[in-house]
């Protein structure tokens, strides 16, 4: 699972620029599921068809999408201004290194702050060496995106910090599952969706194609096991969570108590969730047509959205062997 959740975060793939991790996941799961479609938004749908005609069709959605920044504006001395893409916290930004597609890597800066002007986007910048907007031009374009360059790295046994855990833990967590799943009742339809980070666009459009009869969202979820305010029942290392509720979607709670037997019966202890804020793909698919059961059995992480996203590989494995169980049972 390491070496899964190291080749996924390394990938580029801020929203709506998703290839290199589309083509990285379809490459490690060749040989494994029986189709593979990429829609026009971009998304990445493997299906493993069940064994039962009369059995249900499970999606799982695991967005590939990270946050990033876009250019908006070089200025004349060659500094790049910048917008979001996705959720960005200007705490988090400040000395940064960054990379775009192209390989030109910079330094996120904050510039000096006037008085009365509080941080934001707008003072923000992206130094990329260059002397001139010229000369800036001949590297970087307006429109282009930067993702967080910082390398992953070990802390202690069990855990890995790493820029794209959000929600690329996932997606580790969802190609392993379909490497090792075996013939099942019931069709596993594994979406690896885009745009998620700028409102769940990709799982919109793959959950109408889809259509299933019930959707699990693969995610990170926050921590509370940090010295801060916000105070959530959610601790890195003390397993998986299974979402009863966030900001966007209400868990259906007959799937919800399925996935804790599923949990009883491997022997994964799971922790429940309830989110004040946010969500996950499991919104668009609960929306979906006439509406579909959804649930989504989520990564603790330690600082989300910034370069050093924080999980415990043990949590990541624990939430593969419940749902092997819950596919299986």
């Amino acid at each position: 699972m390491k070496e899964l959740v190291q080749q996924l975060t390394a990938a580029y793939g801020p929203s709506g620029r998703e290839t290199e991790v589309a083509d990285l996941i379809e490459k490690l799961l060749k040989g494994k599921v029986d189709s593979f479609h990429r829609d026009a938004l971009g998304n990445l749908i493997c299906e493993k068809k069940g064994t039962d005609k009369k059995g249900k069709r499970i999606m799982f959605s695991a967005h590939m999408d990270q946050i990033g920044m876009v250019v908006t504006h070089i200025e004349k001395e060659g500094y790049l201004r910048i917008s979001g893409v996705g959720g960005l916290n200007v705490s988090n930004l400040r000395m940064r290194r960054v990379k775009f597609q192209n390989g030109v890597q910079g330094v996120m800066v904050e510039q000096p702050l006037k008085p009365g002007e509080t941080s934001s986007l707008r003072t923000c910048y992206i130094d990329i060496g260059a002397k001139t907007a010229a000369e800036a031009e001949k590297l970087v374009q307006v429109g282009d995106m930067a993702v967080y360059a910082e390398p992953g790295f070990d802390m202690g046994e069990h855990r890995l910090a790493s820029p794209a855990m959000d929600d690329r833990s996932a997606c580790a967590l969802l190609v392993s599952l379909m490497q090792d799943l075996p013939a099942c009742a019931d069709t596993v339809i594994a979406v690896f969706s885009t745009q998620e980070e700028v409102g769940y666009r990709g799982s919109t459009t793959a959950a109408f194609s889809v259509a299933p009869d019930e959707g699990i969202a693969l995610d990170v979820t926050l921590c509370g096991d940090q010295p801060e305010d916000r105070k959530l029942a959610i601790d890195l290392g003390e397993g998986p969570a299974i979402k009863i509720m966030d900001a966007r979607s209400i868990s259906n709670p007959a799937l919800v108590d399925r996935l804790f037997a599923a949990a009883k019966r491997a022997k994964v202890a799971c922790q429940r969730e309830v989110l004040p804020y946010g969500g996950t793909d499991a919104a668009a698919m609960q929306l979906s047509r006439g509406g579909t059961p959804v649930c989504t059995v989520s990564i603790p992480c330690r600082n989300v959205h910034s370069a050093c996203e924080i999980v415990d590989l043990r949590d990541i494995e624990g939430a593969k062997k419940v749902l092997l169980a819950y596919l299986m049972g």
